[in-house]
């Protein structure tokens, strides 16, 4: 049975609107897909070590991957490494996207209300996942849209060039209306 992954974003879980709307469309359309979204912590060693175990025990089947924001530079990582595609809505792009601010300052998830506390080794932990140039442009859909108020789409529509790639003047960095892309999406991951 296929696995979709689902990654949040930072400080984010998996009570995010779009997590809920990908795993309630799977429930109803695509019951055959097993829907995964682990709270991912910002200890990134940690986070890494819980996605690859998720991976590794579902090899050989397919392992589709969607992640937003901080977890779409996760799941670019993951689609690097083991092949995998992904789908990638509004995606933090550069791992110093966290170099001011955040180190040894109390954060809060939205969701949860968890605290963490960030170290250099932390952001060490998050540059070491980075994927600098994407080689398996195939595997790749990019989602963005130009109003996202927290990162740079542009940065995005570089950094994916070759890939295929969904641009939507407006919205905002949650991704409005992301719903009525999930089919398509599920397509896409699925190699149709």
């Amino acid at each position: 049975m296929p696995m979709l992954l689902y990654l949040h974003g930072f400080l984010s879980s998996p009570a995010s609107s779009k997590a809920v709307q990908v795993r309630e469309w799977l429930a109803h359309h695509r019951p055959d897909i097993e829907y995964r979204c682990p709270l991912l912590t910002p200890y990134f060693g940690e986070t890494a070590q819980t996605l690859e175990a998720l991976v590794k025990e579902r090899l050989p089947d397919p392992v589709y991957l969607m992640g937003s924001s901080m977890g779409g530079y996760l799941a670019t990582w993951l689609a690097e490494k083991y092949d995998l595609r992904a789908v990638l809505i509004n995606p933090a792009v550069q791992p110093s996207v966290l170099d001011d601010g955040y180190i040894g300052v109390v954060l809060q998830n939205y969701h949860t209300g968890d605290r963490y506390v960030l170290s250099e080794a932390h952001i060490a932990e998050l540059k070491a996942l980075s994927s600098p140039a994407i080689r398996r442009l195939n595997n790749y859909w990019l989602m963005v849209q130009t109003g996202d108020e927290t990162l740079d789409y542009r940065l995005a529509v570089e950094k994916y060039r070759g890939c295929a790639q969904l641009v939507e003047e407006g919205g905002d960095h949650g991704f409005i209306g992301f719903e009525r892309h999930i089919p398509a999406a599920i397509l896409f991951l699925s190699g149709r």
